[in-house]
This record gives structure tokens, sequence and C-alpha cells, in this order.
């Protein structure tokens, strides 16, 4: 049994280990060819969300009367984490169509949308994104927003751009953020539905990452881009939950993403350990290795167990909920251990591997160039921290 099949350090019920199980080999099967393609030449294979679609991937949280699956929010992670020991660029493009856009559309819109939208979603026809961040605004996406929506008649027109989009450039459908009454500040945000077909939206420059290459990341601008009011998600001005409820849920579906990946990492390296010879002897004989190794191992299982139960608790936020409490102190703690700890992880791979894993080619580089941009996303790790220290600083006395 390889570490990445261990399911023992949480209770799954039987039905979530077979999840994880069809989940890990889809993505051996199916998604592993595709990875070092995607890496090499930041290639996107069209015919790869259809295939996972097909496979009943897709909306995995989504109800099946919409075109979903109709998961618990942890067996929606499990999906990411099989996805993610075998081509994690592939596994954060799911993440964020499947969870920042089919997901919010599914909790926060109206009925007509759910309709309109989800199906093609749900069965890879069609590719979601989640347009919040901006050109300047950094971790303060909500304050320094300057994208604009101004009512016309049945319309609202846009006007501005989003910035480091997960599938941007192949995106067929944009869940974006845009300020309908400026002077209330992050108040005055309304979340919408965008056709990336509608005249005025393109994408004004594909970005090329050190890792995950192949995910499509884009800068999108919108020129008096017409949406009608009726793809408004939300009540006007009400975007701010949308937001923050979202932030929770991708915070939590990014840790299994750690996971799978550290899990895929600690497996290469037991396995180069028993292979690779030095002095005569297999290099894990070697005291110092067996040390690394037994650091990596801890750090899976603390993440492992950290994720699950922080996605059973994200299961239980309602809609338009999120962005206060309990659950928003523990998804930003999820995600900032499994982040750190996957750092760590691939620091000692890489290490174990020596000079082949330093190497651009080599698997476990690929894996190593991966680990910047999840201290990084969806908050910083230092957002997570103030998120974390102000819940439980949150009754101190102020002068």
């Amino acid at each position: 049994m390889t570490i990445a099949n261990d399911t023992r350090a949480f209770d799954l019920t039987p039905d979530q280990v077979a999840v994880l199980d069809q989940a890990d080999r889809f993505g051996r099967k199916e998604l592993y060819p595709l990875s070092d393609r995607m890496d090499r030449d930041e290639w996107w294979p069209e015919d790869a969300f259809p295939k996972i679609g097909k496979a009943g991937f897709f909306g995995a949280t989504i109800d099946p009367e919409y075109g979903g699956a109709g998961m618990d929010m942890l067996s929606a992670g499990l999906v990411i984490q099989g996805f993610g020991r075998w081509n994690h660029a592939m596994a954060l493009s799911a993440v964020a169509h499947d969870n920042l856009c089919a997901n919010n559309i599914y909790r926060n819109a109206s009925e007509d949308l759910r309709r309109k939208y989800l199906p093609g979603l749900c069965d890879g026809s069609k590719i979601g994104a989640l347009g919040l961040t901006e050109p300047g605004a950094g971790s303060d996406a909500l304050g320094s927003m300057r994208t604009t929506a101004v009512r016309d008649g049945d319309d609202y027109i846009l006007n501005g751009s989003k910035i480091y989009i997960t599938n941007g450039p192949v995106a067929d459908i944009v869940l974006v953020y845009a300020k309908t009454a400026p002077e209330k500040g992050a108040k005055g945000i309304s979340a919408f539905i965008v056709e990336t077909s509608t005249p005025g939206f393109k994408v004004a420059q594909k970005l090329i990452k050190m890792g995950y290459r192949g995910s499509q990341t884009a800068e999108l601008v919108f020129d008096n881009c017409r949406v009608p009011a009726a793809n408004m998600v939300g009540p006007e001005n009400g975007g701010v939950m949308v937001v923050m409820s979202g932030l929770d849920l991708e915070r939590a579906m990014i840790s299994p993403l750690c996971l799978g990946i550290a899990e895929r990492a600690l497996d290469l390296t037991i396995d180069y350990a028993k292979t690779r010879r030095q002095f005569g002897k297999p290099i894990g004989s070697f005291q110092m290795v067996q040390s690394m190794l037994a650091d990596m191992y801890v750090l899976v299982e603390t993440m492992r167990a950290f994720t699950y139960r922080v996605l059973e608790d994200a299961a239980k936020v309602e809609a338009g909920e999120g962005g206060r409490g309990s659950i928003h102190m523990q998804t930003a703690a999820s995600v900032m251990y499994a982040a750190e700890a996957l750092h760590k992880i691939l620091d000692l791979a890489v290490q174990v591997h020596g000079g082949s894993g330093y190497i651009w080619e080599s698997e476990i580089n690929r894996l190593y160039r991966s680990t910047k941009l999840l201290e990084i996303g969806a908050g910083t790790t230092e957002v997570r921290k103030m998120i974390i220290a102000g819940e439980l600083l949150k009754d101190m006395p102020r002068d």
C-alpha cells in the first residue's frame, strides 16, 4: 500500500473511500499523461474537462437536478486530492471551475441562472472562472476594486480589469465582481455571470507561470461590456457575502490539492530512496535520508487529518454565510498549514533526489515549482494569520 492510498488516518466512509479511489484511478489514467506537456508548453488539453464531466467529477457539491454529483464537501475535496496526485495543474483548474464558479452560482444564484448555466459547467462542456483580483489590488481585493457596473435599462455595463484569473484564457463563463455603488466601498460590490462571448470582454494577456503550468491564467478586460441585469448573482451590493463565503470554501478546497501533491512527492521520494544506490547501498539505508522521510510522513499525515476535518466543517456553511466566525478561522488555518507543510515536504523531497530533483523536466521538480502559489493564492500566508488572530482576539478590549 502506498502512502497516497492510506486513508486510515481519518474515518472516511466506504463511499468516500470509493470516491478517492475513483478520482485517483481517473487521474492516473487520464490526467497524468497530460502533465508533462502541460508543464513544458503551458498547453491546455481541450478534451480534458469534457472527460472529467463525463466521468461525473464536476458539479461535485451540486444537486443532480442541475447535472451535479450531489456529493458532500469532503467527497468533493477527495476528488481534488486524487487529481492533485497526478496532475496538480489540472486539479487547480478544476477547483477554479467547480468550486469558485459553479458552486458559487449554485449557492447564490437565482433558479433561472442555475438552470441556464449549471448543466454545462457540470458536464464540462463549459469552462468556468472567477474574476476577483485586480491589477494593483493584491490582498485588498475588495477595498481596492475599481471594476464598475453601471445600470443601463435591463443591463449593467462593466468596465475594468481582473488579473491572475485561473482558467481566464479558456473560460466560457466568468463570475465577476464589480462595484455597483463605489461610494459604499466594499459594501457596494455585486456579482455577475459574464459570458466570455459578450462584446466588450477580452483576454488582455495570457500569463506564463513558474508552476501550475498548463493551468491557464490571464488578465481579463471589460470595456463597456453589457451584461443582462438578470445575470446578477445575489442581491445588488450584496457581493461581499458571496465573495467571503466563496473564499472560505476555496481555502478549504485548496488544502486537499496540497495533500494530493504531498502524497505524490512522498511516494516518489520513498521509491527513489529504495532504488538510488550510493557507496554500494540504497540511500534509504542512510539515517539522514531516513530522518527526512520520517519528517515528510509526519507532515503528510497531520495535513491529511486537518484537511479532512475542516472540509467536514465547511460543508455546514450555509449560503450567504462565511467570512466570519470559526469557519473563517478554520479554513484560513487549514490552507496555511497545508501550504507551508507542502513547501517543507517538497524541499526535503528535492534534497533526497539531489541533482536529479533539480532538473526542470523531472516530476519532483515540477511538483517543487508548485509550492509557492498556494502560499499566495486565496489570501497570502500573512492574511491567513491575520484572520486567525482576529478571530482568536475578537473579544479583546479595545482602547
